[in-house]
């Protein structure tokens, strides 16, 4: 037996080639799309504002129209699109670990 068959066998959670070629694609494809997923994330938390209103906030607050419709902006959106994305992350890494189980691939 020689040293690339044993890194193969163990590497394999399936026990014939087609078997393994699925497993190996579906693992590949899961990896991209949360890599995806995750530069994403990274991009709509960069692109949201801060939260501090700097020296404004010593002076006390005032209601604006900006302030009142806060859930209509595009701060919202971004908002809204981060939870998605980071949900859609969370659910591909727990379907990634699922396929890792060597029960299902025998």
């Amino acid at each position: 037996m020689n040293l690339s068959s044993l890194i193969s066998n163990l590497l394999i959670p399936a026990k014939n080639e087609a078997m393994y070629t699925t497993y190996r694609t579906v693992s590949i494809v899961l990896i991209i799309c949360m890599g995806v997923a995750a530069i994403a994330a990274i991009i709509l938390v960069m692109l949201q504002p801060g939260n501090s209103q700097g020296i404004d906030a010593l002076g006390g607050s005032s209601e604006t129209f900006y302030g009142k419709n806060k859930g209509k902006s595009t701060e919202a959106k971004l908002k809204l699109a981060t939870i998605i994305c980071l949900v859609i992350l969370a659910v591909f890494a727990i379907v990634f670990f699922i396929v890792q189980i060597d029960a299902i691939w025998a």
